[in-house]
């Protein structure tokens, strides 16, 4: 019999019948056996797991009940109704005859097949009560409210509050005395800011653009500097105010923040070494703080403060983020959350002091008079590490750094958080640390697990995740996949959470969570991607949360095949999108409320003047097909002037609008969102006008720069990896992963260490650098120009062009940005095409020129992207030839982006300009310019300057047209931009 039956009780012997000449006991025991063999080598109608094994077999004969416990590696697929019937009808077909009559009951994790169904999948009369939270809203009010956010997303996660970190990060590594990554450096990245690259622009705008606040224990502002205004502080950056004696500031009786001197040592906690000032609230604004920093240089910053928090205080203070944008104001529920941070959100912000744009107000204006407001610390962008560690920093920014710095600088206490192994491994400490930093936000009864006593901070945490890329290589073209980690036992081992759910909401919401990912990657990038086990395992990251959560192991970064789809930003947009759809569907069973999945982007955005000065703005839609409940209901329409920041935003319910225009001169930039009572889309690409005064001739800028794409993937058999010197790809934004260049291709290379990991082995000397990609923003880059050069000007996306041509021969020019674009289709399933020149636009553009219009194109790929297509496609390269005048010689036209006019052309022999090649936290890099041949009557206008290569041409006879072999706002220096633009505007207008 087999050894894995360790529990047999035996059927009773009364039963008379006979199977051969074997007792009817006998033969069922030898089919229990049997049973128990099939199992094991997966011989049954239904799928068994590999690794399955019987545990015990227990039959009541007097009760007619037989049942199966099966190992833990039996549930480790998804169950659902469907399959689970599948292997109930299967066991009981395969006993033999006498068990008819038998209850069968299967069991695996401790209970019944049919209880790991989540509740998300059953219907509601059928839910287990027992996995449940309390039903309804939130009962708290959250720490931070966006008072000044033009919508509620009543049905999305309006006022709940997620916490989630991505992966590893720099660390301390004592026994090699220096800083270094937990993961090795592969294929261009690194696991330990992989995840980042989906977290940090993606999962979490997606989450706060639902309603949710969001907590990472690791650093989430990319800005390198950080300023800290503090009460504690010297000079006149901290200021008080009152109206009335009532309510004067005075000195709280318990500790504040006070920044010290950095960097910190030991357990220092920042938070316990300072002051903190209090008044008494009002019901109008009686007294005030401003906080105004001197901001070292123009940019983005990110807002965080802290308070002291305490039950007698008001649940709605009132804060104000005064930015170049104008004043955004939120609400804080001072009672709970106190002295740590709590992030406000990201704005632009001036170099200097700027009290009126750059600074932070709070007032002690409250709905309950006489409550306490606490005002302590105010701090502006991330910085760089503080925490020294052997007498040594990382000296990296923050957001590079491992939780266990973050948590310290963020006010943590250490035995309970973040040194939980007695100060001898900042490798444990960092993992350990994660989950506990949520449990002490919560406090308890859900406080750090070695003392869940601890009141902690009283932030009512409704979900955690942990996310991580696993390891593995893949053997062929096929995924490593996705595989999720729950545990049903905490740290005590208890199979219930402290405050009673059980903790089978762990399993609920992994599996909710694989199948909504591998579901979406399916369908949108990989129809064989797959799936792997749904694990019980005791990690720390899935045992130490005292709330519901996972650990998503998404693929494995060391498969070349997977890292194609990881460095690819479609991809990483499909992945946030269904972590953030899983967390909502997962919630609104949690607490039996509706959820709406929030809108995908609006396309198709065009922005044109009216015939009375306002500004006319038309997009349309984007219908998801994966999601019946994501349709917009309602518009926001975001506005910039000059080069601020955009304002809160203007509610519109249609897909058109007027917008009223500013000043003669001014350029002002819009954007849209969609909305639905799920929540907000991310926005539109950005769109510019500018009007100069009295009938100038106007320039119509269309945005053909659609593409966002991963590097170059090259595969052989002996050579396999990203070729960043064929084509680096487009980061969607920027791209925060980059560690350097892949320089071991053979795919044989085997891991030796983190130092010496094989195949994919990448350099190191990118790390920390925020590199540009496609901003989506390059009409305001071409616009300033154009405004130099005295011509007024709209603009246009290329689809919007496309659909509704009418009216293009009013403007004098069409300048047609095409940045990096070519077509480059996703890894996997084919996606939407990003082709340089469409049919559709050939078309437009030929009618326009037809009529007289003149044409300025530039981008790094139009020649390679057209005359990549033959013999197939030849209309793109008779459009260059017919139409533009040239043909295409070659890509990797220069290495060094200088250019210097070609001789007889318009341009002055004494310019020169250059572009940039390198990737950049400014500009994105054109690493493979085109050369091209002017075909007459047109003429070579620049050169490169290290082969004379022809980098463009400018036709003076109809049609007219110059033509760039890269893109024009990649070229370095503004006052540059303007002086060419001034001669090819002169050139085509004369």
């Amino acid at each position: 019999m087999n050894s894995s039956l360790r529990s047999l009780v035996a059927i009773g012997c009364s039963v008379a019948a006979l199977a051969g000449c074997k007792p009817l006991a006998e033969v069922q025991r030898e089919n229990i056996a049997e049973l128990a063999v099939s199992i094991r080598t997966q011989e049954l109608p239904f799928f068994v797991p590999p690794g399955s094994r019987v545990d015990t077999v227990l039959v009541d004969h007097e009760a007619k009940t037989f049942t199966l416990r099966l190992n833990d590696q039996f549930s480790t697929v998804p169950y659902r109704r469907d399959n689970v019937g599948r292997v109930y009808a299967g066991i009981r077909s395969f006993l033999r005859p006498g068990f008819e009559e038998y209850r069968i009951r299967i069991e695996t994790l401790g209970v019944g097949l049919e209880e790991l169904i989540p509740n998300f999948y059953r219907a509601p009369q059928e839910r287990d009560p027992s996995r449940l939270g309390e039903a309804g809203p939130p009962r708290l009010a959250p720490v931070v409210e966006r008072v000044s956010r033009p919508y509620r997303a009543v049905n999305g996660l309006e006022g709940r509050t997620i916490g989630l970190w991505h992966s590893h990060g720099l660390y301390y590594d004592r026994g090699q005395d220096r800083w270094g990554w937990q993961r090795p450096r592969l294929f261009e990245s690194v696991e330990d800011l992989g995840p980042m690259t989906i977290v940090l622009p993606y999962l979490v705008p997606m989450l706060e653009k639902a309603g949710a606040n969001v907590y990472l224990p690791r650093e989430r502002d990319l800005q390198r500097h950080e300023v800290v205004v503090d009460n504690d502080s010297a000079g006149d950056s901290y200021r008080e105010s009152i109206l009335d004696r009532m309510h004067l500031w005075t000195t709280g009786r318990e500790p504040g923040f006070a920044l010290g001197t950095p960097p910190y040592r030991g357990a220092h906690n920042p938070f316990g070494q300072g002051t903190h000032r209090m008044t008494l609230s009002d019901t109008i604004a009686s007294a005030s703080v401003l906080w105004v920093p001197d901001i070292p240089e123009d940019g983005e910053y990110m807002v965080s403060f802290s308070y002291r928090g305490a039950p007698a205080n008001v649940r709605d203070a009132h804060y104000t983020v005064r930015h170049q944008g104008g004043s955004t104001q939120f609400r804080v529920n001072q009672q709970i959350g106190g002295s740590t941070w709590h992030y406000l959100g990201q704005f632009r912000f001036r170099k200097g002091m700027h009290p009126d744009s750059g600074s932070v107000v709070l007032t002690n204006e409250s709905a309950q008079r006489g409550a306490f407001v606490s005002a302590d610390v105010v701090r502006f962008g991330g910085g760089m590490g503080l925490i020294e560690r052997n007498g040594t920093t990382s000296g990296r920014p923050k957001y590079l750094e491992g939780a266990r710095y973050y948590l310290q600088y963020a006010g943590m206490p250490d035995t309970l958080v973040y040194s939980l192994n007695a100060d001898t491994s900042d490798y444990k400490d960092d993992y350990q640390s994660r989950a506990e930093y949520l449990n002490y936000l919560a406090g308890a009864p859900r406080g750090p697990n070695a003392d869940r006593t601890v009141r902690g901070l009283g932030i009512p945490v409704d979900l955690s995740l942990a996310f991580h890329t696993d390891a593995g290589i893949s053997h062929g073209d096929t995924t490593i996949g996705t595989l999720l980690i729950y545990n049903i036992q905490g740290k005590d081992s208890a199979r219930v959470f402290p405050d009673g759910v059980s903790r089978l909401a762990n399993r609920d919401f992994a599996d909710l969570l694989q199948s909504t990912l591998v579901d979406d990657i399916r369908a949108l990038h990989d129809s064989s991607w797959s799936r792997r086990q749904l694990r019980k395992a005791d990690y720390s990251e899935a045992t130490r949360p005292n709330m519901p959560g996972a650990l998503l192991e998404l693929l494995s970064h060391q498969s070349f095949v997977d890292m194609q789809f990881m460095q690819d930003p479609r991809f990483r947009f499909t992945v946030a999108r269904s972590i953030y759809k899983a967390m909502g569907r997962f919630l609104s069973v949690q607490y039996a409320v509706p959820f709406v999945v929030q809108p995908l982007p609006v396309r198709s955005m065009a922005a044109e003047f009216t015939a009375d000065g306002g500004v006319h703005l038309r997009w349309r839609p984007t219908i998801d097909s994966l999601e019946q409940t994501a349709d917009p209901d309602f518009y926001i329409i975001y506005t910039r002037v000059e080069d601020g920041g955009f304002d809160n935003g203007l509610r519109v319910l249609d897909t058109t609008a007027v917008i009223p225009y500013l000043a003669p001169g001014t350029i002002m930039s819009f954007r849209v969102t969609a909305v639905n009572s799920g929540g907000e889309s991310f926005p539109s690409e950005i769109l510019a006008v500018c009007r100069m005064g009295e009938d100038p001739p106007e320039v119509m800028i269309v945005n053909g720069f659609t593409r966002v794409a991963g590097p170059a993937p090259i595969e052989h058999s002996a050579f396999a990896g990203f070729a960043g010197f064929v084509d680096g790809g487009v980061p969607d934004g920027s791209m925060l992963n980059y560690t350097g260049a892949q320089y071991d291709f053979a795919p044989e290379s085997r891991f030796r260490s983190n130092d010496a990991p094989g195949h994919g082995a990448s350099y190191a000397d990118w790390e920390g650098t925020v590199i540009a990609g496609n901003t989506f923003d390059f009409p305001y880059a071409h616009g300033t120009a154009i405004r130099a050069a005295g011509f007024s000007f709209v603009s246009s996306s290329k689809a919007a062009l496309m659909e509704q041509p009418a009216g293009l021969a009013r403007y004098a020019v069409v300048d047609l940005i095409l940045g990096e674009e070519r077509d480059s289709p996703p890894p996997g399933l084919p996606g939407p095409s990003t082709r340089a020149l469409p049919p559709e636009l050939q078309s437009v553009l030929r009618t326009y020129t037809e009529a007289g219009g003149a044409l300025l194109v530039s981008g790094a790929h139009l020649g390679l992207d057209a005359y990549s297509r033959l013999p197939e496609d030849s209309t793109d390269v008779r459009f260059l030839a017919e139409v533009l005048r040239l043909r295409w010689v070659t890509d990797h036209a220069c290495r060094t982006g200088d250019l210097l006019p070609a001789r007889g052309g318009f341009l002055p022999d004494s310019l020169s300009f250059a572009f940039n090649v390198e990737p950049s936290p400014d500009i994105y890099a054109v690493e493979s310019p085109d050369a091209l041949r002017p075909l007459g009557p047109a003429r070579a206008l620049l050169r490169y300057r290290e082969n004379l290569m022809v980098a463009g041409t400018a036709c003076a006879e109809p049609p007219r047209s110059v033509v760039l072999g890269f893109p024009f706002e990649c070229l370095w220096g503004e006052e540059h931009r303007a002086t060419l633009m001034r001669y090819i505007l002169g050139f085509l207008t004369m």
